[in-house]
């Protein structure tokens, strides 16, 4: 079976996954193993879903173009 390697981890992300495995009764291996699984299963319908309710819950915002920060940022 394949291995991963993920570096430079933020810890708070570590310690919450920790705890995540904690909660779930696994190792953290197991719940990165779980979490990876289900992530490359996600259906498109699922895809569709999950896009559609992060637009609903930023309609109204305002958003900057981020071409505009990008070429701001090379600049300096």
């Amino acid at each position: 079976m394949a291995q991963v390697l993920v570096r430079d981890l933020d810890p708070k992300t570590l310690e919450s996954l920790k705890s995540r495995a904690q909660l779930h009764g696994r190792s953290l291996q197991g719940e990165l193993k779980v979490i990876l699984e289900s992530a490359a299963v996600l259906s498109m319908s699922e895809a569709r879903q999950t896009s559609e309710r992060w637009r609903q819950r930023l309609a109204g915002r305002l958003a900057s173009d981020s071409g505009d920060l990008l070429r701001e940022d090379r600049d300096r």
